[in-house]
């Protein structure tokens, strides 16, 4: 756990689902994939991350209130000697919180966090579309150097 005055960086709860739901529900993006009315989804994807020591949901707290989420996934691998890297997932902050210097603190815990277990390389993805995360990426020092792939499945 990392505080900074009123700001903890916390391990989710089952109790935060609601607040996370509500962010990742509160973009373009997310309106249209998200459903805050029906927890259940969330409930059970919970219940897995929550019971993998690889996975890390974290929640970002001011005075009480969920304000900012990521999940930092460990990943062993063969590529680069052995390499551990960590990817970085699902941030959102809350739209209060926008612009307030939350996202950096976040993603720098995450950073930080990654050393402590061992990452030798920190990765994420961000939608083709989200320009302004892009650049808030690279001025933290994140290279946008491979082109992402998906498949619906």
């Amino acid at each position: 756990m990392t505080e900074t005055a009123v700001l903890t960086i916390r391990r989710a709860t089952a109790d935060d689902l609601p607040a996370i739901v509500a962010m990742l529900a509160d973009d373009p993006l997310g309106a249209t994939r998200e459903s805050p009315d029906d927890l259940t989804p969330y409930r059970t994807a919970f219940a897995r991350i929550d019971g993998d020591p690889h996975q890390h949901l974290m929640v970002a707290d001011r005075a009480g209130r969920t304000v900012g989420t990521l999940q930092l996934t460990v990943v062993p691998g063969l590529s680069r000697a052995g390499a551990t890297r960590t990817i970085i997932e699902g941030v959102r902050i809350h739209a209060d919180e926008r612009g307030s210097g939350l996202g950096t603190e976040l993603i720098r815990w995450a950073v930080d966090r990654s050393r402590e277990l061992g990452a030798d390389l920190v990765q994420l993805t961000s939608d083709a579309t989200r320009t302004d995360a892009h650049r808030f990426y690279e001025r933290l020092g994140f290279v946008a150097s491979h082109v992402g792939f998906k498949l619906k499945l």
